[in-house]
């Protein structure tokens, strides 16, 4: 008998928001729930503009003056290294005339605005701006590029929008609690993946707490090596979740190419795990990797998804490496295009007049937790 042929490991259950409408006799959402510009723009308020936002590794920023713009939501913002090894964000805008002061990646001593030269150093001071000695009450000392808050869990970093934001620890507090035992920190980043879907941002989180469709749709990839039942579920407050169940490593025979990551040597091959962390960050744990996968709205109906591919930092040193890593990016990519053409036909079917809303299975537990959250948030506790 094989390892998947056992049961996943039961896991203590967090903080469980309870929905009006029970599973058994729910349906799905109605289909301007994903396609109305005026959700959307409630959503943003609502919900990216307050949470924490998982954004990056801080490996990608590993000397002092590293840096990374970014457009997220619509925003401008730059991620840099300072001298002293502190990572903070940025507003990259300058504070003339909201030009970016900073593009793409690369490592920098300073930014400099590329309309009128406004210089700024790696804490976003400004430390040169021409022509200003004669501007009345102007003084370059006071001038820093407004902060966005950033934390680092485990290696992983976070930003948030709001002005006084829920604290990162507590906002994070099922994270750690959950899956520290895959010591992220330990990793090293592999692989970036990033694709563009036709879909609301929803849905795509929505198909990967979706385990009712995986013995259909992945039955040729991975569903002939997965096992789930809803018992191994953990509910989280704010529509949140922790899974636990049996899969095999990403690859196309689910034989790892590196073995088992060193702190766990003692679970079976088939250990997996999974968070879904809102608004739109969903991590992965196997055996021998973890995975963090975001989905950022670009519009109701589209929505750009990062993949961050994660290996144990001694897998670094193994012969090959480049291309056993390449193994598992193709193995990915053939499942998330699976997937695709089944969400981008969900998401068409939402501005159908005729488009009735299905009954849940049970096995749609995930699901409906996130979205009965999801609503109450949006909606008020009564809608």
């Amino acid at each position: 008998m094989t390892d998947l042929a056992q049961r996943p490991r039961p896991i203590a259950h967090g903080d469980i928001a309870i929905n009006k409408t029970a599973l058994p006799r729910s349906r799905h959402l109605p289909g301007e729930i994903y396609t109305s510009p005026e959700i959307y723009a409630q959503e943003m308020q609502e919900y990216f503009f307050k949470e924490w936002l998982f954004v990056g590794r801080a490996e990608q920023f590993g000397k002092p003056g590293d840096y990374r713009a970014l457009r997220l939501l619509g925003r401008p913002v730059l991620i840099a290294r300072n001298k002293e090894g502190a990572i903070h964000a940025f507003h990259n805008m300058c504070l003339h005339r909201g030009v970016e002061v900073a593009d793409g990646e690369g490592n920098a001593r300073s930014f400099k605005c590329p309309y009128h030269g406004w210089t700024y150093d790696l804490n976003g001071q400004l430390v040169g701006a021409a022509y200003m000695k004669d501007t009345e009450d102007f003084d370059a000392a006071t001038c820093t590029l407004p902060r966005i808050h950033l934390e680092n869990w485990r290696g992983n970093l976070f930003i948030n929008f709001a002005e006084q934001p829920k604290p990162f620890a507590q906002a994070t507090e099922h994270l750690e609690r959950d899956f520290a035992i895959l010591h992220s920190e330990r990793c090293r980043l592999a692989d970036i993946t990033r694709t563009t879907l036709n879909c609301n941002w929803k849905f795509f989180h929505e198909n990967l707490m979706d385990y009712y469709h995986v013995g259909v749709l992945h039955a040729k990839t991975f569903g002939a090596r997965f096992s789930w039942t809803p018992e191994n579920l953990a509910l989280q407050s704010g529509g949140g979740l922790t899974m636990r169940y049996l899969a095999s490593p990403s690859t196309p025979d689910g034989i790892s190419l590196f073995g088992k990551a060193p702190w766990l040597e003692h679970e079976e091959n088939s250990f997996a795990c999974t968070a879904f962390y809102p608004p739109n960050m969903t991590l992965f744990g196997r055996i021998d990797m973890v995975k963090i996968i975001t989905a950022w709205p670009l519009g109701p109906d589209r929505c750009e998804v990062s993949i961050f591919m994660m290996f144990p930092e001694e897998f670094f040193a193994h012969d090959d490496f480049e291309n056993k890593v390449a193994v598992y990016r193709e193995y990915q990519k053939a499942i998330y295009e699976e997937d695709r053409s089944m969400i981008e036909s969900m998401q068409r079917a939402m501005s159908l007049p005729n488009y009735v809303p299905g009954r849940l299975s049970v096995m749609e537990k995930p699901i409906h937790h996130f979205l009965g959250s999801y609503i109450e948030r949006m909606f008020g506790p009564d809608a």
